[in-house]
């Protein structure tokens, strides 16, 4: 049987609809991005998140795309439109945000049947600007463009991003900077501050069409359901969990976990402040303007469940509260369980045994109190060897209290043991777990100083090292390395 392979599309065949434009004008604002002032250009062209809407890779090249992707050109089906929520901002109600500097473009169906929204970030002006320019700066661009495709590298969802546009006008932060332009995709780009917006106002069956649209369109699965509102938010609270202890697991904090940045499909969303761990500190705080450490790392498996709960309020003109309750209640021992389970693998260990979490907790106190940097140790782990001589000479580097560590280590190799793990085959399962290369901050901020010159080259470079985390890169080994001094005290703000 021969398989016909469909061909890839061009700019003139990339088919676009907006469904959510269909939906009552009280849920957005319809309206065209604002083109740049000078000719934009193509910083960086991503063939991975291309391949999800069957975009031929050779469309980049030509002068027509960096048009298309930075507002200045329409498509035929493409009904821009600035989305409205709210949301709770570190805690505090704010009535109306929306999309302040993007504009969701449409939506794309791929031959597979998977729809993907393209949201255009920087992209001018909205009626939800509030104090705002409308603009996004390289630099911030650049963090969500790399770290975007990193995390899915990682295995965490994410929203992805298709290219990067820059141009030469000149947009005022702390400094002046130059303009950008972000393709995110994403399923949908609805938020809980989508629902919070409708039950604060009052507009109860507003809140039930957007319900309905979003299980007709992302849980089809809910639509016969009787009780398809309480199934809904129950799927939710199942994929924030399983989201979050992913990000616990890997050492990653988000910065502003605002409901409005939280997504209903459960995806990593809205890259601003954010950090991967150096050296291990539970209340990692990457967040410079989180002055009160909200949203530090620890904190976060809690603020999951914060933002659930105000969801959860939100839905009650739909659902039973005791249905709503019984979801959130079921949050703790989802993302704890799913957390347990990464950590065994992180350990290399295949059996489930009470005593797991003393020791893992045990080893992550030994890490902090050493300083010792999360992603290389976890990596390193993964040469433990059982019976050795020389108890792991190079483990024992990582830490100045070596006798503190070669007790753990027999607690670690007497638990490997017990069910008969092999050094050889332990290593290549943690291997595919602990990643050698993540986009620490101090990686991020050497491609934005290059790419404010012009040269854009360190961040193809990162984007193709961070698409294959888990694997040995020749010539990449500095990649992996901790970060210099300097490195470890790069700002991050809520404009980053």
């Amino acid at each position: 049987m021969v398989h016909r392979t469909m061909p890839r599309r061009t700019l003139e065949t990339l088919t676009f609809d907006n469904s959510y434009a269909r939906l009552p004008g009280a849920f957005y604002a319809k309206l065209n991005p604002a083109p740049f002032a000078t000719p934009p250009y193509l910083v960086s062209f991503n063939p991975a998140a291309a391949e999800l809407i069957d975009l031929d890779p050779e469309q980049a090249k030509r002068p027509e795309f960096a048009g298309l992707f930075s507002g200045s050109m329409l498509v035929p089906g493409m009904e821009p439109l600035a989305m409205l929520y709210s949301g709770h901002q570190f805690g505090v109600y704010v009535p109306q945000l929306g999309d302040g500097r993007a504009i969701l473009l449409g939506e794309v169906r791929n031959d597979r049947g998977e729809k993907w929204d393209l949201h255009l970030k920087g992209a001018g002006l909205t009626p939800f600007s509030r104090e705002g320019d409308g603009r996004a700066v390289l630099r911030s661009t650049i963090r969500e463009y790399l770290c975007s495709e990193a995390m899915h590298g990682l295995g965490i969802p994410t929203t992805r991003a298709l290219c990067l546009v820059g141009s030469d006008d000149k947009v005022y932060r702390e400094q002046i900077e130059t303009g950008a332009m972000l393709v995110r995709m994403a399923p949908s780009h609805v938020r809980f501050g989508s629902f919070e917006i409708l039950y604060y106002r009052k507009q109860h069956e507003q809140l039930r069409v957007l319900a309905d649209y979003v299980i007709a369109h992302h849980f089809p699965h809910l639509v016969e359901s009787l009780d398809k509102y309480a199934r809904f938010f129950s799927e939710v609270v199942e994929r924030t969990a399983k989201l979050i202890a992913q990000w616990q697991a890997v050492g990653w904090a988000h910065g502003v976990m605002n409901t409005d940045n939280m997504s209903i499909h459960g995806i990593t969303l809205d890259y601003g402040p954010f950090g991967f761990i150096d050296d291990y500190d539970p209340g990692f705080i990457c967040n410079h303007s989180d002055h009160n450490g909200r949203y530090a790392f620890n904190q976060q498996p809690y603020i999951g469940l914060w933002n659930l709960s105000c969801l959860a309020q939100a839905l009650l003109p739909l659902a039973q509260k005791e249905e709503l309750k019984a979801a959130l209640d079921r949050y703790a021992s989802l993302c704890e369980g799913r957390y347990m389970e990464l950590m065994r693998a992180k350990f290399g260990l295949i059996e489930t045994k009470e005593e797991d979490a003393s020791l893992i907790q045990d080893f992550l106190a030994l890490m902090q109190l050493h300083k010792v940097d999360y992603t290389n140790l976890f990596r390193a782990l993964g040469r433990f060897e059982t019976g050795s001589v020389t108890p792991n000479e190079l483990l024992r580097e990582f830490f100045l209290d070596r006798e503190s560590f070669d007790k753990w280590a027999r607690r670690y190799e007497s638990r490997l043991r017990e069910e008969g793990s092999r050094d050889e085959d332990r290593l290549v399962r943690m291997n595919r777990v602990n990643p050698k290369y993540v986009l620490r901050n101090y990686l991020a901020q050497t491609a934005i100083e290059k790419a404010q010159q012009k040269d854009f080259s360190e961040i193809d470079r990162l984007l193709t090292l961070l698409q294959n985390p888990y694997s040995d890169q020749p010539g990449m080994d500095a990649y992996a390395a901790p970060p210099p001094n300097w490195g470890k005290h790069v700002s991050v703000s809520c404009s980053s």
